[in-house]
């Protein structure tokens, strides 16, 4: 494990410079889910939410939450992202919703915040659009999936890296 970079040397937080750190393309995946009531799934399916597009007012919500990170998470350089996809999918096994973002920059940090800020206001909207119909509702396994570039190179969940 690497040491922690946004400390100093007596342990106080501070921001990154990355001012000497090469811009380079850099991705980053992630994923979370929402688990529902099979009825509150066949709602968004079938476009009954009285709130209306569950899922491309989620994936709108992602997608604004993404750029803004700087904002939300303290330490996060502001970055002119490139890329930003922001996915939705039912999921019978769960029942609920598979969100998945994948962020790109060309930049000197990476963006592994961004996609994971993206998921987790993505599900936090499918949560708030219908939660009249179900407030059992569990937001659950949000995690990083894959980051490509930087320093540090590549990462894969579950591949050891």
């Amino acid at each position: 494990m690497s040491a922690l970079t946004h400390l100093d040397a007596a342990g106080a937080a501070n921001m990154v410079d990355v001012s000497d750190k090469a811009a380079t393309t850099r991705t980053a995946r992630a994923e979370g889910v929402v688990v529902m009531l099979p009825e509150t799934l066949r709602l968004i399916r079938e476009g009954d939410a009285k709130k209306g597009d569950v899922i491309g007012t989620a994936r709108l919500a992602g997608i604004m939450a993404s750029k803004r990170t700087h904002e939300l998470i303290p330490l996060c350089h502001p970055l002119l992202i490139s890329k930003v996809r922001v996915e939705c999918e039912p999921d019978d096994s769960l029942p609920g919703l598979r969100v998945t973002a994948e962020v790109k920059v060309i930049g000197p940090t990476g963006v592994e915040m961004e996609a994971l800020t993206a998921v987790s206001v993505a599900c936090l909207t499918i949560y708030d659009m219908v939660k009249a119909a179900d407030r059992g509702m569990r937001i659950e396994g949000i995690h990083l999936l894959a980051k490509d570039g930087g320093r540090s190179g590549s990462y894969r969940a579950g591949d050891g890296s």
